[in-house]
């Protein structure tokens, strides 16, 4: 709103300084910086971040591979795990000592969280590995890299308009200093005659 504000400073007035007219055209800089530059910084980097996480999405469901795992006892919950009585149901994952097989036929086995309620020895779920049958995440969708890619471009079109408007700030406050040490000048130099009889003041 600052930035409008200033637009004023525009208009013909005998009281207007050189610095008020300054200030305008700082204003209206910031404004186009905020309303023009900032949107299409915004969504060059949301594209850039688009192609990078979509590559990453396809790279990853490419080098990971969904496996039933079968459940061979319970183990004891980690303290670091969610407490059932807080959590809500859908949260809630079962640890256990599984096996599966890895993609070139061997047995892996290991300790994975299954989105099973009471685990039972033989039970079956499914799990994500990577080529060398290792567990890993599952890969990232298309879905989760769109939205993180609209944050990253919002994300960087309001740093835009943050750095334009604190560089305008900055811009004028220096304006304004330089402007009271000239009046504080000017006082020095007409300061001690100020009210004397004769002196012009």
């Amino acid at each position: 709103m600052r930035v409008i504000t200033g637009l004023w400073r525009w208009r013909r007035n005998p009281l207007r300084r050189a610095t008020d007219l300054a200030e305008a055209w700082v204003a209206l800089a910031a404004l186009v910086l905020m309303v023009c530059v900032a949107p299409v910084v915004g969504v060059l980097v949301g594209t850039a971040a688009d192609d990078a996480l979509r590559r990453s999405a396809r790279d990853q469901r490419a080098a990971r591979h969904q496996v039933t795992a079968t459940v061979v006892r319970e183990l004891d919950r980690s303290p670091l795990d969610v407490d059932p009585e807080t959590a809500v149901a859908g949260d809630l994952r079962s640890r256990v000592l599984a096996e599966w097989a890895a993609p070139d036929g061997s047995r892996r086995h290991g300790p994975v969280l299954a989105g099973v309620d009471t685990p039972h020895p033989g039970d079956r779920f499914r799990i994500w590995t990577d080529e060398h049958g290792r567990t890993a995440a599952r890969p990232l969708d298309a879905a989760t890299a769109a939205t993180h890619a609209v944050l990253a471009g919002t994300g960087a079109a309001l740093a835009t308009a943050a750095l334009a408007e604190g560089a305008r700030r900055l811009v004028v406050w220096r304006m304004v200093r330089r402007r009271y040490a000239r009046l504080d000048q000017a006082w020095d130099r007409v300061g001690p005659d100020w009210g004397r009889t004769g002196t012009g003041s």
